[in-house]
């Protein structure tokens, strides 16, 4: 087994130990009008991967899929559905690959997810190239994480903030089962989550939430989005319920002090603590490889059962959606009696940035699907040795980046900013816009550097 395998933060048996906090002095809850959920669709075939870098296919862990997706970074980012109870498992492949029951996948066209982010409490307005007009009643906020006085800038303050709004998700179908997190989006029960948490749930499973004031109640599956990996929830039965508000995770910086909520080892209401370590890792993740985005990458301690739980920032405004973790292979961690082992947290977690999983989560609420832009190309990892970036193997007619010009054998070497080493790492920036949102790519072809604008298209999940 090769060190550093990535696994999934919510494979491992609920331990039962974790005891809810009592209540926090109530936020005021923002209440629209209920929104009925659309109606759960069949998850969507696996649309071939926008990459060709030797995938593996998905190892059953725990009753569920965990996956090791390929990395430019090393290690294999592994992802799941909860901390499954006492349940058969498998040996993680030696070579990292994301969830995937499939095996490799053909790179046809690089599909790009959002961006959420909001001019106010109350609404999800996007200002910038992640315009959304959707407003489905999500708190978001313009603050950085810079401390306020309401959280006094401390750890502790910005935890006692977001803990009435993290939620502990069970999932049950048959033999199989986990727990993972959530964060509640609304008052009147919309819960944010990871899909792989829930995808058991979305095939005659039970899905079953626990508040922190110790109230649990039924829930149904909103809306889900393979290709970021991230699900809406709805719990029957629970009123009052705190929302979380939504920070800019655009805002972020290297060294910027946040905080993970969630059922880790389904010990619920934990708390750690770390900084972020970057902020715009290429990771995937999700049941069918599909999740590619620009992860928040931190130290704060997530271990299986953190998965859809949030990280915050200062203010306790969610900058994340915790989804994977980096792990030794060799083993450790807690153990307890009569479930299976797994090593845990070594200091390197990834969340879905909040900018993207505001917009996904307002789309599934509104609509019970949500959308990507697409770039339309194949992509390959390039095997130059002397200039980095990823080779364009076709391009689709009429799609967008044969609009902007772009030919099969063009290196592309940026998108905006950001430089792509990697297949994922293109993939991940153009996913990071939402349709429609104008990019900058640079590449080179027959020897001579160009730059190209792009108006990315659009797809649904």
């Amino acid at each position: 087994m090769a060190d550093n395998d990535f696994y999934d933060e919510s494979q491992q048996p609920a331990s039962g130990d974790g005891h809810p906090a009592p209540p926090t002095a109530p936020i005021d809850p923002i209440n629209p009008a209920p929104i009925d959920p659309a109606p759960i669709e069949a998850a969507p075939p696996a649309s071939p991967a926008l990459y060709s870098g030797g995938q593996q296919p998905t190892i059953p862990v725990g009753g569920q899929y965990g996956y090791y997706p390929p990395s430019p970074y090393g290690g294999v980012p592994q992802y799941g559905g909860g901390y499954a109870g006492s349940l058969p498992t498998a040996e993680e492949p030696a070579k990292p690959t994301t969830r995937s029951r499939f095996g490799p996948l053909l790179a046809l066209a690089v599909v790009a997810a959002l961006i959420g982010g909001g001019v106010g409490a109350a609404t999800v307005a996007i200002t910038d190239h992640n315009d959304s007009s959707v407003d489905t009643g999500l708190r978001i906020t313009n603050d950085t994480g810079v401390p306020a006085a309401k959280t006094n800038g401390t750890i502790g303050a910005a935890a006692d903030k977001i803990r009435p709004s993290v939620v502990t998700i069970n999932v049950a179908s048959g033999q199989s089962g986990g727990t993972g997190s959530g964060v509640i989006l609304r008052a009147d029960g919309y819960i944010l989550t990871n899909d792989h948490v829930v995808s058991l749930g979305a095939s005659g499973g039970t899905i079953q939430v626990a508040l922190s004031d110790g109230r649990i109640g039924p829930a149904t599956i909103v809306g889900r989005d393979t290709s970021d990996d991230l699900a809406v929830i709805k719990v029957a039965g629970l009123s009052n319920l705190t929302p979380a508000t939504f920070g800019r995770s655009a805002s972020l910086s290297v060294g910027q002090t946040v905080v993970a909520v969630g059922a880790p080892l389904g010990l619920s209401d934990t708390v750690t603590s770390g900084i972020v370590s970057n902020t715009a890792r290429p990771v995937r993740s999700g049941d069918n490889d599909q999740a590619v985005f620009e992860a928040v990458q931190t130290d704060a301690a997530i271990n299986p059962g953190n998965s859809g739980g949030p990280l915050v920032d200062l203010n306790g405004s969610v900058v994340g959606i915790n989804a994977a973790i980096a792990t030794d292979s060799s083993g450790g961690g807690l153990q307890i009696p009569g479930q299976t082992q797994q090593s845990g947290s070594i200091g390197i977690g990834f969340a879905i940035p909040s900018d993207e999983a505001s917009r996904i989560a307002s789309e599934l609420i509104a609509g019970g699907k949500a959308y990507h832009a697409v770039l339309g190309v194949s992509v390959t990892d390039s095997n130059s040795t002397t200039t980095s970036g990823v080779t364009v193997s076709a391009v689709t007619a009429g799609g967008p980046g044969a609009d902007a010009g772009l030919k099969a054998g063009d290196l592309v070497r940026t998108v905006d900013e950001t430089q792509v080493t990697s297949a994922d790492a293109l993939i991940a920036a153009v996913r990071s816009h939402a349709p429609g949102a104008q990019v900058k790519l640079t590449f080179v072809r027959g020897g001579q550097s160009h730059s190209v604008t792009v108006t990315l298209g659009k797809s649904d999940s």
